[in-house]
Formats: C-alpha cells, sequence, structure tokens
C-alpha cells in the first residue's frame, strides 16, 4: 500500500521559515514527479510546488522566491522549504506523485497532510 507521510509543520510568525518533508514508499519515487499541495479551510486544494525525476520544478506565483522543492530520491523524500511566511500560507500541506509539473493528475490517495499555521 502507497504511503505518503507529511510531517515538519507547525505554528510559526509571519516571515519565519518551516520546512516540510514527505517519505514516500511504495511508489517508484525516483521515477516521478512529486508535489507539494495546500489546502485552506473552506478552499480547494492547490499545487504549491512540483518538481520532476530530473529537478527540474515549478511554482505557484504566490510562492516564487519565498519556497524551494527539493528531493532526495535515495530516501525517497521530497521537501519544501518556506521561507518568508505569511499569514496567506496557512493550510494543510500535501504532497503527491503527479502526472506533470503542472499537478495535475494527482496519482495516489492523499496522506494526513501536515499543518502550517503563520500568525500575524
Amino acid at each position: 500500500q502507497v504511503q505518503l507521510v507529511e510531517s515538519g509543520g507547525g505554528l510559526v510568525q509571519t516571515g519565519g521559515s518551516l520546512t516540510l518533508s514527505c517519505a514516500a514508499s511504495r511508489i517508484a519515487f525516483r521515477f516521478s514527479t512529486m508535489a507539494w499541495f495546500r489546502q485552506a479551510p473552506g478552499k480547494q486544494r492547490d499545487l504549491v510546488a512540483a518538481i520532476t525525476s530530473g529537478g527540474v520544478s515549478n511554482y505557484a506565483d504566490s510562492v516564487k522566491g519565498r519556497f524551494s522543492i527539493s528531493r532526495d530520491n535515495a530516501q525517497n523524500t521530497v521537501y519544501l522549504q518556506m521561507n518568508s511566511l505569511k499569514p496567506e500560507d496557512t493550510a494543510v500541506y500535501y504532497c503527491n506523485a503527479v502526472g506533470d509539473l503542472g499537478g495535475r493528475m494527482p496519482l495516489h490517495s492523499w496522506g494526513q497532510g501536515t499543518q502550517v499555521t503563520v500568525s500575524s
């Protein structure tokens, strides 16, 4: 059974930083495009960032220049470094393998996510 386990969320002040991790198991991780999504209360789940197996990345306009996605194929883990956090970044963050850099076609069931709360 595929497992996607997100961690690293928490409460941080505006302008602070967090690094999220997503450990994947039972997927062809090194060949997969991996992505981070987020979902705020009452809103749909949106793409934050994606990274191909070769390291090409794509970011939502709202996080460009502040967030950085990376991956460790040896550890089957994808990371999201988040800097200069804003209250509007508050959401539950999820990872998944996706069909393309646009985040279309999430391929697996969602994990539990990790809560990020940015206080003003």
